[in-house]
């Protein structure tokens, strides 16, 4: 049996909203770049990763959004990326998604869902 891990991001107030932040997520066997982007009470998570060239897709630290802060944004070939699924929706990878994070948001806190180990 294996239970769930929770790994603790960010507070949820550190996100403007409608907003996005970058991290980089070290250790625990999974180390990288992610982002966050938050609509209301709803954060969505992904790595900081475009499908078409592996870039980073932020323009400036902890900027991920268009200007009108309804799509992601990928700098390097403005790429246009829903923030519910991740889906591209426009540029050269235009059908493929960014990967996605489990995420939950518990007393204020975004927070990482990892699989547990399993049981002994």
């Amino acid at each position: 049996m294996s239970a769930e891990r929770l790994i603790g991001l960010c507070p949820l107030e550190e996100i403007a909203d409608p907003g996005s932040r970058g991290l980089r997520l070290e250790g625990d066997g999974d180390s990288g770049e992610i982002f966050l982007v938050r609509r209301g009470d709803q954060v969505f998570g992904y790595r900081n990763s475009c499908p078409h060239t592996g870039a980073p897709l932020d323009w400036q630290p902890h900027r991920f959004l268009d200007a009108g802060g309804q799509l992601i944004q990928c700098a390097t070939h403005g790429a246009l990326f829903r923030i519910d699924d991740g889906e591209c929706l426009w540029g050269p990878c235009a059908g493929q998604r960014l990967r996605p994070l489990s995420l939950v948001v518990r007393e204020g806190m975004v927070l990482l869902r990892r699989p547990g180990e399993g049981g002994r």
